[in-house]
């Protein structure tokens, strides 16, 4: 591992106290890994700012003495993205965790880039403001990791994803230099839109600090619902005549036989059809509550003529609150299960059972099970290639082709290498085949303009 300069470490000293830097084997550790199947990589120092000032002092010396800078938030990616492979120095941002202001009549807040999601979204709840994001680790994740990577989450599907809600960005550049990437408008047509451009670079092109994001009224008249079917088929078959009726559900997620025989190793499910191979949970809103209950009579006689079981309806806040709680458990359950390749794929909805049907013929090929699950209304789906008894050996030598098998999919389909996770390190190496040479190289000579020296989280992406 490499050990930082003995000068550079006293010159850390003067920009921060002593503990704030942290250089004790225990004290790295928990910064060495995140939920990145089993990959660990050591940094060789940890720092914790809490202003832009000091990331700026850090960025110019990391600079003088050319020692890598991995930024990191919540430590919740699954892509490696916040993981320190070329060891250096990480930037925790955990103590950027500043609500500096809600503005009602314009409707948007200033924020530090350390706040954890669901607390900025309980926080302007209580000004009668909603913040739509919400990514399955929203109890943990920070905001700037959440641009870093352009979540999205099951609300996606009608609210968008996070970069739809971003006005304006402070931002610490690799040189130390400190901007703000646009105004705090809503419409700005001035130049190029640095703002967009920094959400979902990973990290690799600034440090984020502050946010300034729109925020929309609270919505009302919601409606959940949990369908149960015999298989993927008719759920598929399903969805797209959903789509086709015209109803835009708020959410629609999708969970398959393998993620419930997981999430039924750690935790407690009740209500569940004993048929059921897969099920949607499916959140429905309207003008007033009786156009939302209208819809889900629609979508359950639509339902049932496809194959479908009867849904079940979420009859009280609680009720509805242990539904959601059971869909973002699947991702913590195989956590806990195995090791695990995340592969977050999108691809058109209309081609979803191409990419599930092609899914089942490679996990025959390589003799492996994946489990399914996420957003399906719009096509983008977490599929988990789960280790479990695998030999090492074979895990590190034939996954990988099998990995590559279902991107090649994924391209002839029409899709894309990731819907929100991000690329990182562990989807980099399949990277040319979504995106076309003449891409992949403007996309380094961006990163080459704003980082010559290629200290801020090298290794990513490319």
């Amino acid at each position: 591992m490499q050990t930082l300069n003995s000068s550079f470490i006293e010159s850390l000293r003067e920009i921060l106290p002593d503990q704030y830097i942290i250089e004790s084997e225990e004290g790295k550790l928990q910064y060495a890994s995140d939920h990145t199947e089993d990959l660990k990589f050591m940094p060789s120092a940890v720092v914790k700012p809490n202003t832009a000032d000091q990331i700026s002092k850090i960025m110019k010396l990391a600079n003088e003495y050319l020692v890598p800078v991995t930024p990191r938030g919540g430590g919740t990616g699954v892509s490696g993205g916040a993981l320190p492979i070329e060891a250096g120095l990480v930037i925790s941002m955990e103590r950027f965790n500043k609500i500096l202001e809600v503005d009602q009549v314009n409707r948007c807040a200033t924020v530090e880039s350390g706040v954890i999601t669901q607390v900025f979204q309980e926080y302007v709840r209580e000004s009668g403001l909603f913040f739509p994001p919400d990514p399955g680790s929203k109890g943990s994740c920070m905001l700037g990791g959440n641009l870093a990577e352009n979540s999205g989450g099951p609300r996606s599907l009608k609210y968008g994803v996070t970069r739809d809600y971003v006005l304006n960005l402070e931002v610490v550049l690799p040189d130390g230099e400190v901007i703000w990437t646009g105004k705090n408008v809503t419409k700005n047509a001035t130049g190029y839109d640095l703002t967009q451009l920094l959400c979902g670079s990973e990290g690799t092109l600034g440090i984020i600090t502050k946010i300034v994001f729109r925020l929309i009224d609270v919505p009302n008249n919601e409606l959940l619902v949990l369908i149960p079917f015999k298989d993927n088929s008719s759920c598929f078959d399903a969805i797209h005549s959903i789509v086709q009726l015209g109803i835009r559900p708020v959410s629609m997620e999708f969970v398959d036989q393998t993620s419930l025989e997981v999430i039924e190793k750690f935790y407690q499910w009740s209500g569940l059809h004993e048929s059921a191979k897969c099920y949607l949970w499916m959140e429905l809103d309207g003008d007033t509550m009786d156009v939302t209950f209208d819809k889900c009579a629609k979508i359950g006689n639509l339902v049932v003529s496809h194959g479908g079981f009867e849904p079940l309806v979420a009859e009280s806040d609680k009720e509805k609150e242990h539904l959601w709680t059971l869909r973002h458990k699947v991702g913590e359950s195989i956590i806990s299960y195995t090791v695990f390749k995340d592969i977050d794929t999108v691809v058109p909805v209309s081609k979803v059972g191409d990419l599930l049907q092609r899914l089942e013929e490679i996990e025959q090929q390589f003799r492996f099970k994946a489990a399914c699950f996420g957003h399906i209304g719009n096509g983008n789906l977490h599929i988990q290639f789960l280790k479990e008894e695998l030999s090492d050996e074979y895990w590190k030598n034939e996954i990988p082709k099998a990995v590559g098998s279902l991107f090649e999919c994924v391209r002839d389909l029409g899709g894309s290498l990731s819907g929100e996770h991000g690329v990182g390190i562990v989807q980099k190496p399949f990277m040319p085949l979504i995106v076309p040479k003449a891409s992949i190289n403007l996309m380094k000579q961006i990163k080459q303009v704003f980082d010559p020296n290629n200290i801020l989280n090298p290794g990513k992406i490319f």
